[in-house]
């Protein structure tokens, strides 16, 4: 049974910073694939977020003032469809069920809507979304003006929902917390199992495949995003996602990926040998971005402005890559020339939620967002050395990030994804056990060691 209680507490909230008005907020529709084929359904993150109603063709109403409501238009019972597509609760069971005042049949939205605007002095919706809707609403708006001779007025005045919900989307609650806590669990074993599962000679997509069933596994409805698994020189490509290339013995394997949990984003990277042992160059970059996160992640605390972690990766990596011989000069000429972006090209992280790039202000009229307790963001750090003029041949194709999903306390910090190996030594024994453990088993079967690298060839 759905907790409805954040769900009313969030509608609660925008109703009170509404002061007055309406509010109307669909969810996404669904979208065919090819013919008769649809994606598999992902409701719209905002609706989702006052909600908790999890199926298409439905539109939350607000309206605020002396007696505010909540009021949803959902599909009907349709004991026909539902033998096809599956159940269905019905604008009377939603209504119960997930805590609204009153719920309509989705028919009727063209009908009421006009109504319910009436005489409202604003409302808030989100314009540019989708333009069958902005021409939907403006059809409505236009229904009420054309009233105004009976004494009825329409809105004076749009406002933008988003800048409502963006404010309160930032800063997560404890139930967001506990999901955002489990969708990070269920990651988190994944890149063990994928860690555990490589051998040279695999193709990327089969470690793929061992992420995608490890987060299934779990309970998690989707990847979050579709992962990178990046072997070799393709770790060096920032949204590598063909994944279909073959894991050479002596390269470093880079898998960003993190499952949906509820609705909830997970983001992980890690980065290790697909032998299982760190060469010295290799081991080299990744000392250096580990080193860089810990920076990174020692300045997410309450107050810090959002840059403050960027800036402290940024100092570790190019005071590193002076003296790795990858920039040239002194730390203050590179750190002035901004030469570091030739092996470090990116941020040190996002905004972490109901979106993998959530919704949020980064700035504040120009400053940097003060960090705050309940924010949750990525801290991923990272280095990619293409061959080139001047770049040491020892360094060429390596590619390391490292990333996890960090929330600020009151405290500082709490890293959701903090059971993911990512020390060498960790990353080197967790490997060792798994390939020791597939040898015996091999040797059991008959094969031996011999026989299961053959299999690889």
């Amino acid at each position: 049974m759905t907790d409805i209680t954040p769900y009313r507490a969030r509608r609660a909230a925008v109703l009170e910073r509404m002061g007055a008005g309406i509010a109307i907020l669909p969810t996404a529709p669904e979208r065919l694939r090819s013919r008769d084929s649809d994606y598999p359904y992902r409701f719209d993150s905002y609706f989702y977020y006052l909600t908790g109603f999890p199926e298409p063709e439905a539109v939350l109403v607000l309206v605020a003032g002396a007696e505010p409501r909540s009021i949803l238009f959902c599909r009907e019972k349709h004991p026909e469809r539902e033998l096809w597509e599956g159940f269905r609760y019905g604008p009377e069971a939603a209504r119960e069920a997930f805590g609204f005042d009153t719920a309509h049949p989705i028919a009727k939205l063209d009908e009421e809507l006009p109504r319910l605007m009436a005489d409202q002095p604003r409302l808030h919706y989100a314009p540019g979304t989708d333009p069958a809707w902005d021409a939907r609403i403006l059809r409505w708006l236009n229904e009420v003006r054309a009233l105004a001779r009976t004494g009825v007025t329409a809105p004076a005045e749009i406002r933008d929902l988003r800048a409502i919900l963006d404010a309160m989307r930032l800063v997560k609650d404890e139930h967001e917390l506990a999901v955002m806590r489990r969708a990070a669990a269920i990651s988190t074993g994944a890149h063990v199992r994928a860690m555990r599962a490589v051998r040279p000679g695999m193709m990327e997509y089969e470690i793929e495949a061992e992420l995608l069933y490890e987060f299934r596994r779990g309970g998690a409805q989707f990847p979050a995003y579709w992962p990178i698994v990046a072997g070799g020189p393709n770790a060096c490509v920032l949204h590598y996602r063909n994944n279909d290339r073959r894991l050479a013995d002596g390269e470093l394997l880079l898998i960003d990926a993190g499952c949906e949990l509820d609705g909830y984003a997970s983001d992980i990277t890690r980065t290790f040998p697909v032998n299982g042992r760190f060469s010295g160059p290799q081991a080299a970059i990744y000392e250096l971005v580990l080193a860089a996160q810990a920076e990174a992640i020692a300045a997410v605390r309450p107050g810090a402005p959002w840059n403050a972690p960027h800036d402290a990766a940024v100092k570790v990596l190019a005071r590193g890559f002076v003296d790795l011989g990858l920039c040239q000069g002194t730390l203050e000429e590179v750190l002035e020339k901004e030469d570091y972006k030739r092996f470090y090209m990116h941020r040190t992280g996002h905004w972490l939620g109901l979106d993998v790039h959530d919704v949020g202000e980064y700035k504040e009229r120009g400053e940097w967002k003060p960090l705050q307790p309940g924010m949750a963001l990525t801290v991923e750090p990272g280095c990619y050395v293409r061959p080139g003029e001047g770049v040491p041949e020892r360094f060429w194709n390596i590619g390391v990030r490292i990333e996890d999903d960090v929330v600020v306390t009151v405290a500082g910090s709490e890293i959701l994804t903090r059971a993911a190996p990512k020390r060498i030594d960790e990353i080197e024994a967790s490997m060792r056990d798994a390939q020791g453990s597939s040898s015996k088993g091999a040797a059991k079967r008959g094969g031996g060691v011999a026989a299961s690298k053959g299999a690889v060839k």
